[in-house]
Order: C-alpha cells, then sequence, then structure tokens
C-alpha cells in the first residue's frame, strides 16, 4: 500500500481510510467523491485528470482484490 501512494502521490491518511472501509464494506467504492479525496491536487480542466484517475481505481482495484480474502 505504501509504495502505491508514493508512485501515485496519493493522500496517505485519507487513502489508508478509503482502503480500510473498502476491507470493512467488502466492495471497493469507485464511485462519488471519494476516488478524488485520495488524488493529488491536478487541474479539472488537462493534464488527463481523467486518466489519472482511472489509473488509480485499476491499481487500487488489483491491491483490494488481492487482499479481499486475507483480511
Amino acid at each position: 500500500m505504501t509504495a502505491l501512494i508514493a508512485d501515485e502521490n496519493l493522500k496517505a491518511e485519507e487513502t489508508r481510510r478509503f482502503i480500510n472501509n473498502a476491507f470493512r464494506d467488502g466492495v471497493l467504492k469507485t464511485t462519488g467523491m471519494d476516488i478524488d479525496g485520495i488524488m493529488p491536487p491536478m487541474s479539472r480542466f488537462g493534464g488527463d485528470r481523467a486518466g489519472k484517475k482511472q489509473g488509480i481505481i485499476e491499481k487500487l482495484m488489483v491491491f483490494f482484490e488481492k487482499y479481499l480474502g486475507i483480511l
């Protein structure tokens, strides 16, 4: 998790809370403002924010699915 946070420059505390809630609920919520809350500051008008967000979602999904059965 620490590597993912560092690689994507995510907000550490918010990301850990987001993942902990996902494991608690049994589902990784990818809609709404939750993902936006853990992303680094980016312009909404360029810089491929949507692409960056999708990449983060995919990496979080891989992490979540890998450890869901373990925790």
